[in-house]
């Protein structure tokens, strides 16, 4: 009598990403609501050698009932997490940062990136912004 194996064993093919963060000036930094959870504040607690409160005293405020992380003002998008480092553009914190900017954009797509590439080539300019109106 032969077993078989009812879930057969299968090599994950790497998911090629349609996208290059590096290439972006941090869209999704601007969100409003960058929601934090405790793991995220021990997390980032860890980092900075301190409590999960001050943690949360330090990065966090309190928005229509949820934690999420603090901002500062930005030039492109008016208010951006106050850990992105507004000269490069990347998080200041990536090693710690919270778990729903691990998870972005879900997908091997980034619409905000699709739009960028768009853009870009139809403005002729590699490197261009479309900037908020203030």
């Amino acid at each position: 009598m032969t077993i078989v194996d009812p879930i057969p064993a299968v090599d994950p093919k790497p998911v090629k990403l349609r996208y290059d963060c590096s290439k972006c000036p941090a869209y999704c930094c601007s969100y409003d609501r960058i929601g934090v959870t405790k793991k995220d504040l021990n997390r980032l607690a860890r980092r900075f050698g301190t409590t999960p409160e001050e943690a949360a005293l330090r990065f966090t405020k309190i928005r229509e009932g949820d934690r999420v992380l603090r901002h500062k003002k930005d030039t492109i998008y008016g208010s951006v997490c106050m850990n992105l480092d507004l000269v490069t553009r990347r998080c200041t914190i990536y090693e710690a940062r919270p778990d729903v900017c691990r998870d972005y954009p879900e997908i091997n797509r980034c619409g905000y990136y699709e739009f960028l590439s768009w853009e870009r080539r139809h403005q002729g300019d590699p490197d261009f912004i479309p900037l908020e109106k203030s």
